[in-house]
């Protein structure tokens, strides 16, 4: 059976970080960097391999982080498991300083997560996790 493969804080623990306010014109420059990919679930003849990959950058004296949940669809192809369900501790704002409204949000949220290369991040935690099972 695939062990986790990163010894990063779970990715529920981001709702424990302090909310960080972020206005959506300044996502672009936000270096989001890879803390951790969890596998944890190795797959079977019913269910995929699936796990949980987390994300974060410092924003001025805190940080901002961000977590979703992936499954794997075929050797070499991993896909976010749920695209409604990134955790974070943003509150996006809108260039007037608004609180972005959920979907909104989300809708940004996954522009973020398609911009970083965390599909490559997952794959190697795959195949360590292969390696040492």
């Amino acid at each position: 059976m695939m062990q986790p493969t990163s010894r990063a804080c779970p990715p529920w623990t981001l709702h424990a970080w302090p909310p960080l306010l972020w206005q959506v014109d300044t996502l672009r420059p936000l270096h989001l960097r890879h803390l951790g990919t969890r596998v944890t679930h190795a797959g079977d003849q019913v269910s995929r391999t699936a796990g949980q990959t987390l994300w974060a950058a410092q924003a001025d004296d805190r940080q901002a982080g961000m977590a979703w949940d992936w499954v794997q669809l075929a050797c070499g192809v991993v896909a976010m498991a749920d695209p409604l369900s990134v955790i974070t501790n943003m509150r996006l704002l809108s260039p007037h300083g608004d609180l972005l409204p959920a979907l909104e949000s989300l809708r940004r949220l996954n522009e973020l997560v398609h911009a970083l290369p965390w599909q490559d991040e997952v794959e190697r935690a795959l195949y360590v996790a292969e390696a040492t099972a």
